[in-house]
């Protein structure tokens, strides 16, 4: 190895210990840097904060159970962009500060859709919170002082991605509204990304926060820089349970 290549490489692994904290070992380098287990230390250091790493983002995005996407039929919907929803899967939305809405009736797939690019995310190192219109709003709700529901509203406005489910399925009050439009603007600032699914087009928001004087606004602010996916179809869920009844109601074979 060549004095140029070898300090190169000194200079490599120097500053991967550095990155991972190892200060005991920066300090001592002189020591430790022709050692013959530094490079493979340093190997596993970095596949276990990987892991950990991955591991944690996993947890803190709740997404739970959800099918592959690579069992999504695309021919059931009878609309759907497969292009627009697979240009979501690369992500460039994090780089231009795009919103995405999956709209569309029950049953055509959007939650599946939303928790699949949620956990697409959470590969490629991003941090992601999946939650429901609900339950979000309802744990807002219910913190009782301000500085309480500041600290709660982080959890919704720190990720790098915010993924709602179910928005427009249950009408909301006026205190409702306002908090879905806390969360919408502060991520909207922040230039922060949210996709969210709903079964109304934006032009029936008012009957889902009724009275709400945010409405407006909150709509004008996540369609601002948005891309609206249309899915049109019947529910999958129930043509599932027609097939499953429809094979219970079949006469066995006698033997």
């Amino acid at each position: 190895m060549t004095k140029k290549k070898a300090e190169s490489t000194d200079a490599r692994l120097r500053e991967r210990a550095q990155k991972l904290g190892l200060y005991g070992l920066v300090t001592h380098w002189e020591e430790v840097k022709q050692a013959d287990w530094l490079p493979p230390l340093l190997d596993w250091e970095e596949a276990e904060r990987t892991r950990r790493s991955l591991e944690r983002r996993i947890k803190a995005s709740r997404l739970g159970r959800f099918k592959a996407v690579s069992d999504f039929d695309w021919k059931w919907p009878k609309k759907i962009d497969r292009g627009a929803v697979e240009e979501l899967f690369k992500t460039n939305f994090f780089e231009e500060g795009v919103n995405a809405v999956l709209l569309g009736p029950n049953g055509v797939g959007k939650t599946m859709l939303l928790k699949n690019l949620a956990h697409h995310c959470v590969l490629r190192g991003y941090t992601v919170r999946f939650v429901t219109a609900s339950e979000m709003l309802n744990e807002l709700a219910a913190q009782e002082s301000t500085a309480a529901l500041n600290r709660r509203l982080r959890h919704y406005v720190n990720p790098d991605l915010l993924c709602i489910d179910e928005v427009g399925y249950l009408s909301y009050d006026t205190r409702y509204a306002d908090l879905l439009f806390e969360v919408v603007t502060r991520r909207y600032e922040a230039q922060k990304p949210i996709v969210l699914t709903t079964n109304k087009p934006f032009s029936e928001w008012p009957s889902v926060f009724p009275n709400a004087g945010c409405v407006v606004t909150l709509v004008d602010r996540l369609i601002h820089r948005c891309e609206v996916i249309a899915i049109e179809g019947s529910s999958y869920r129930m043509k599932e349970a027609k097939e499953r009844a429809s094979r219970k109601r079949k006469p066995k074979n006698p033997k």
